[in-house]
């Protein structure tokens, strides 16, 4: 596993998750400050990147206009994804 910035436009998110508006905004008050802290946790498959954690965090990175984010990469194999998405 590496922890890594990586592009935020290139991590898929195929579940829809509906996030808490006043955790992301005081994410993004965080994240101006300090920066991110903690990294996003994503699985890389046949080289894409697939997000299933850390919501949150890729929100309000992505309301900052931040072009990359920290994340955690654990390649794995096709069927774990299916894992995920079962």
């Amino acid at each position: 596993m590496k922890v890594q910035a990586i592009p935020l436009k290139e991590i898929r998110r195929p579940l829809p998750r509906t996030n808490d508006p006043s955790k992301v905004q005081a994410l993004m008050a965080s994240i101006q400050e300090i920066g991110q802290q903690e990294p996003i946790d994503v699985l890389e498959v046949d080289g894409q990147y697939y997000g299933f954690s850390g919501c949150h965090r890729y929100e309000a990175c992505q309301r900052l206009g931040q072009e990359t984010i920290i994340a955690r990469i654990r390649k794995a194999p096709r069927s774990v994804l299916k894992m995920h998405l079962a």
